[in-house]
């Protein structure tokens, strides 16, 4: 049995994205999303919130940082990916989540205008150091004329 690692979150942003290039001059984008939980314990609704960072990577990072925007609610298809790293003598990890789809949602907010493409979808490279190579599920003359 394969092994899957799959994630899809709806959240808000918790602060602006950031963008930065690397030493290759690839475009990364970081972003971190709160996710609301409502559950009832007794008789009594609590709320709890779950804190996710989100790494953008492309063009998509580029045509998305307008409209990233602390506040908007977005949907997140990824995968998660752990860093390791030692400071101090200890073994530290941070999970996060590596996008592949991005999809703005709800109403505009703040001076952004709305995106020609309001779904926000974009292609994204499946490996970051190799750009050429598109991560796409359908050709682009796909034709919806399905017979059932």
């Amino acid at each position: 049995m394969a092994d899957i690692n799959h994630v899809v979150l709806v959240g808000r942003l918790t602060r602006d994205a950031e963008l930065k290039y690397t030493n290759s001059g690839y475009a990364v984008s970081k972003v971190s999303i709160a996710v609301n939980q409502r559950r009832k314990v007794n008789d009594q609704w609590t709320d709890e919130v779950n804190f996710f960072d989100i790494v953008i990577w492309g063009k998509t990072a580029e045509s998305l940082k307008p409209y990233l925007l602390k506040g908007k609610q977005i949907g997140v298809e990824g995968q998660l990916k752990q860093n390791r790293w030692e400071q101090d003598g200890k073994q530290r990890s941070r999970v996060e989540v590596v996008s592949s789809n991005i999809q703005l949602l709800g109403g505009s907010k703040g001076n952004a205008p709305a995106p020609a493409d309001a779904s926000g979808n974009s292609e994204l490279p499946a490996d970051p150091g190799n750009p050429g190579t598109a991560n796409k599920e359908f050709p682009d003359n796909f034709d919806d004329d399905i017979p059932f």
